[in-house]
């Protein structure tokens, strides 16, 4: 296992513009608006369990389920991602109302430490009563890891008080022991926030609890979601009807290490698979670890969206079979790019493997990024990679779970790029951050500077406290060929192994690193297998994915382009996109069917074809100028 660990978020700043725009636009508008809606929506007045309970917001689904069971849970991401904002810039109003929601939470809570306000305040009888279906650990897990994030960025525990005496219930009440539940949650999650705890307070009675969770997943007959079925029924409780065939929707057709095949619904499968790397690390568990390594080589082979999309249908918000991959209607959820976020940066720790950091990354920039607006306040919870003028972007969802999501990511992204270990230090991204670092003991200032993803030019400033022997490990990412380096403006050899350069020497004050990554245009091809993507082409420089939208392509649909494999691929640096912020687009000579003569469904006669010029933004980017037409995979000419 690897030694290198991650750096918190609150000791890295960001200070490149690619980040530091997206930050200040969560800091500005994101996390203000996001508090506002869950006001309008309800999900604040339901924590002050409001009797009688008021009429439900949004009505049971034919199968009886709501969500407003997993109302808490969202309201636990707002405060997770308002602490990681904070964390940059301090706020007296955000935080206020933070403080304002602990108090709602902290009356809530009853005697004995449970807190889950839809049972609370609706079915105080039932809990514990139907983890299948909701929710109540994964909201606890939620509210937990926003009670982890306040307490790092203000030092303040009253809400991780609250949520310590909650997590003891749960300790008390699920587990292998007499009288105790062997249940584990429906939506996985709290098995992440437990580690965070561990990792927090160096508890291990929070790492068994996580393991307990993950290693009970699927392994006793009879099921224990049969088992509570049963109880319900015999209480006169079921009331919600099942609509998947088996357990494979929350990975619990099997055990956990049992498990090669990644099934189900996209974000539960990510959660489950991201415990899973922790608790293989923390317990140097090679069963675990064998078991991560054979899902991540299924999702990379056969079910991942070149935008680092995952979940092909809207069915299960999940995976369906190897190769579909359909671009219209694909679902590929925000939430599930984020939480393949956490799980690629948990694979990366455990060998410090680049092939980990170059999926990391093209989540980051592609699958995830895209979930968020421009103006920061709208939204994507499905990001096809093809439309037909149809989908907007929406400023709030019955299940908002991905705005939070995309906010939090965005918020605590410093958390990504560097890891230490005893003898060394790794970078993962680039894109411009500042911190201090412990290396051996004694502080490393590190200071890199670029304008990534635009330009691979990237300077890395070394300033150990007093001169220091250590490894400082380079990422160079896969997408990358010719990379080179100097030290203090002398050249070095880059021998990367698994994608890390490793640069030995002793580090003194003032010494500089220049690495350079090129990053021509390429075009990606799919596996013959992606039926939906044969004779098509797509498009990518460095980490971002491209695609042709109508915005910049007017006079009709875009699926009218063609593009010759031999046209080449010309970079153009805009500052006129954007409010000005520097974007580099794509553009080349292709071809474009002329519909003008057309004027039956079908004919004998084929379409007539005419010159044309196409240009390509970053796909993360698209649907922010109005509605229109989209293509991520172009036909070839």
């Amino acid at each position: 296992m690897s030694q290198y660990h991650p750096i918190r978020f609150v000791d890295v700043r960001l200070t490149g513009d690619f980040w530091r725009e997206r930050l200040d636009t969560v800091l500005a508008h994101t996390i203000p608006s996001q508090h506002k809606k869950l006001a309008e929506y309800g999900l604040l007045e339901s924590l002050k369990l409001p009797q009688p309970p008021p009429p439900l917001r949004f009505p049971r689904h034919a199968n009886g389920f709501t969500v407003q069971v997993f109302w808490d849970s969202d309201i636990g991401k707002w405060i997770e991602a308002a602490s990681y904002a904070l964390s940059h810039r301090r706020d007296a109003d955000i935080e206020a109302k933070i403080e304002a929601i602990i108090d709602d939470f902290e009356k809530a809570q009853a005697p004995d430490g449970y807190l889950n306000c839809w049972y609370l305040g609706r079915e105080p009888e039932k809990r514990w009563s139907n983890l299948r279906d909701n929710h109540e650990l994964y909201n606890a897990g939620h509210m937990l890891e926003g009670a982890i994030a306040y307490f790092e960025t203000t030092g303040r525990r009253r809400w991780l008080d609250v949520m310590e005496r909650y997590v003891e219930l749960i300790r008390q009440t699920f587990g292998p022991g007499p009288g105790q539940k062997r249940g584990y949650c429906g939506h996985q999650e709290i098995e992440i926030a437990l580690i965070k705890l561990y990792h927090l307070t160096g508890e291990k009675k929070h790492l068994d609890l996580a393991a307990y969770f993950i290693n009970e997943r699927g392994a006793q007959p009879p099921h224990y979601y049969d088992v509570e079925r049963t109880e319900r029924e015999k209480n006169g409780w079921e009331t919600q009807r099942y609509p998947f065939p088996n357990y494979e929707y929350q990975q619990s057709h099997k055990p956990v290490r049992e498990q090669d095949k990644v099934v189900g619904h996209a974000v539960r499968a990510m959660y489950m698979y991201s415990a899973m790397a922790d608790l293989a690390v923390e317990l140097n568990d090679a069963g675990l670890k064998a078991a991560c390594e054979t899902l991540w080589k299924d999702v990379m082979e056969t079910k991942m969206y070149v935008t680092a999309g995952l979940g092909p249908s809207a069915q299960n918000e999940g995976f369906t079979w190897d190769f579909d991959l359909p671009n219209q209607s694909a679902y590929a959820e925000t939430c599930a790019s984020v939480a393949l976020i956490f799980w690629a940066q948990r694979m990366l720790h455990l060998d410090l493997d680049g092939k980990y950091a170059d999926i990391l990354e093209l989540a980051l920039f592609n699958g995830a990024l895209s979930g968020l607006s421009r103006d920061g306040e709208h939204y994507f919870y499905m990001n096809p990679l093809e439309s037909n003028g149809m989908p907007h972007r929406w400023d709030w969802h019955t299940c908002p779970c991905c705005t939070m999501n995309v906010s939090r990511l965005i918020a605590s992204v410093g958390g990504y790029f560097l890891s230490t270990a005893p003898d060394g230090l790794a970078v993962h991204l680039y894109g411009g951050i500042s911190s201090t670092v412990s290396v051996k003991g004694t502080d490393v200032a590190v200071q890199e500077t670029s304008n990534y993803p635009w330009d691979g030019a990237v300077r890395i400033a070394i300033d150990p406290a007093t001169p220091l022997a250590f490894d400082l490990k380079l990422r160079v990412p896969g997408w990358c060929h010719g990379a080179t380096a100097k030290v203090n403006g002398q050249a070095v050899a880059l021998k990367p192994v698994n994608g890390y350069a490793t640069i030995n020497r002793t580090w003194t004050r003032g010494d500089v690193v220049e690495l350079d990554l090129p990053m021509p245009p390429v075009r990606l091809f799919a596996h013959p297998g992606v039926i939906m993507d044969a004779g098509r082409v797509a498009l990518k420089r460095g980490p971002l994915v491209y695609c042709v939208e109508e915005a910049d392509n007017p006079g009709g649909r875009v699926q009218r382009y063609k593009l010759p494999r031999t046209a080449d691929l010309t970079v153009e640096h805009r500052t006129d996109l954007f409010k000005g912020i520097g974007v580099v687009t794509l553009k080349a000579s292709a071809s474009a069917i002329d519909e003008s003569d057309w004027h039956t469904l079908y004919r004998t006669a084929p379409p007539s074809e005419k010159s044309a010029t196409v240009t390509a933004l970053p796909y993360y980017l698209w649907a922010n100028r109005g509605q229109g037409s989209m293509v991520v995979w172009l036909p070839e000419a």
